[in-house]
């Protein structure tokens, strides 16, 4: 698996953790992770800065996508679903990742991830994101 894989799967589950109102002892779960150890590790240096970054961020960010879902607001969408578009909607605006290659990858996320409908659901936000005016963006 590629680094940057791996590093939006760390982020993702930091943001997920944060969101849950744990943020003191943050832990990543590994790719192979074992039911009966449980084990778990410490996130890379990079997952955390840009997790708190992506964090720091969200109330713009949210802001923006509940424009887009008024029928589907937030506190109401799953926390990994709202995350994920948190995390893509950086990847977009910063200009480090091509938007279609966020939008991918947060598409594939979903599909790990998530619910069945969930990757529609998060490529429909994204698009909207993306093709929106940069006023209506809310960019970051």
């Amino acid at each position: 698996m590629r680094n940057e894989r791996r590093l939006r799967i760390e982020v993702l589950q930091l943001l997920c953790q944060f969101d849950a109102g744990n943020d003191d002892a943050v832990k990543t779960t590994p790719l192979d992770f074992d039911e009966e150890t449980s084990e778990t590790s410490e996130p890379s240096e990079e997952a955390v800065q840009l997790a708190k970054l992506i964090w720091s961020e969200r109330e713009s960010t949210d802001g923006v996508i509940a424009q887009l879902t008024p029928e589907w607001p937030i506190h109401r969408q799953p926390i990994i679903d709202r995350n994920i578009l948190r995390l893509a909607k950086h990847e977009i605006f910063a200009d480090q990742t091509p938007s279609k290659v966020a939008i991918n990858e947060a598409i594939e996320l979903a599909k790990e991830f998530s619910t069945e409908q969930s990757p529609t659901f998060i490529n429909g936000v994204l698009d909207a994101i993306l093709n929106a005016e940069p006023s209506d963006a809310g960019s970051v």
